[in-house]
């Protein structure tokens, strides 16, 4: 591919220590640290998402890869997950970022410290994986971890997520500074619905599962469902293209979304965990208001 164009369904994820250093950082000048090129293969979600846990380096091989191929990219997805720091549903910090660029090289996954002097009420583990060890071990102050972030990504990138602006907003990172502009995964797989007259919007799970064929866990993780994000990104311009089949195909994609039954979200599931509200408007048990 040439600069900032993006290759349609990259499917191998990237071969990296994940939970090794408190903050990992892609570097040109260290190809050990870089990320394997987009490749075609038939590996599953499942696969990928167990290399995001392993530690293990990239072969000689692919470290000369490296180092023979520069891919610049446009496209990022960026990811946060959060710990509660009070019993509203609106009382959350920053606990781990992930920044995953187009070609799904995972070019940052930083665990960040509670903010001094707060009391974490829950870690929510069973929704973000995170726990009080994981963060003594590995998390740095949110001041640093926005350095890398900033260091990582340019301001031409194009972010994209799921409720993106949300986790923009928890970054407090700025447009036309920081980044260019966002596109909400959201919005780009809504759906009109004919029997409510209305435009139906999806989870991430639902898309991945329904989309990329792959079950899916409650237990989040930023770089993985960073990585998802930016699957289903390639996704949607895939088929798009002529080689995807174009507007025919992704109208039967966006059919196939309304037509399976959602599984229902821990939220649903769970009104409230360890004593803090999980924000589910039918089900909200602590009062606070609902923004956007």
């Amino acid at each position: 591919p040439t600069e900032h164009e993006a290759p349609v369904l990259s499917t191998r994820a990237v071969e990296r220590k994940t939970h090794s250093t408190a903050v990992q950082v892609a570097s040109s000048e260290d190809p050990t640290r870089a990320q394997t090129p987009p490749v075609d293969a038939d590996n599953q979600l499942e696969e990928d998402c167990q290399l995001f846990r392993q530690t293990a380096m990239p072969s000689p091989k692919k470290q000369q890869q490296f180092q023979q191929q520069n891919y610049v990219a446009t496209y990022f997805s960026i990811d946060v997950e959060c710990v509660a720091t009070g019993n509203e549903h609106n009382a959350r910090d920053v606990a781990q970022i992930a920044l995953v660029d187009q070609f799904e090289r995972c070019l940052l996954n930083v665990y960040v410290k509670p903010p001094e002097g707060k009391k974490v009420h829950s870690y929510l583990t069973p929704l973000t994986g995170i726990t009080e060890d994981v963060l003594s071990a590995h998390g740095v102050p949110l001041e640093d971890a926005m350095q890398h972030v900033r260091a990582a990504l340019p301001p031409h990138a194009v972010l994209v997520g799921q409720n993106i602006a949300k986790d923009v907003e928890w970054l407090r990172l700025e447009e036309g500074k920081d980044f260019t502009s966002l596109v909400d995964l959201a919005g780009l797989w809504r759906v009109w619905n004919p029997q409510y007259k209305s435009w139906s919007v999806f989870s991430q799970d639902h898309l991945v599962k329904t989309l990329l064929g792959s079950d899916v866990g409650e237990q989040h993780n930023a770089a993985l469902d960073a990585l998802k994000s930016i699957r289903l990104f390639n996704y949607f311009h895939y088929l798009q293209s002529g080689q995807g089949g174009g507007e025919a195909a992704l109208d039967a994609a966006k059919q196939k979304l309304l037509e399976s039954p959602p599984e229902p979200s821990f939220a649903k599931k769970n009104p409230s965990w360890e004593g803090v509200c999980m924000g589910n408007r039918k089900t909200c048990t602590c009062g606070a208001p609902f923004f956007g």
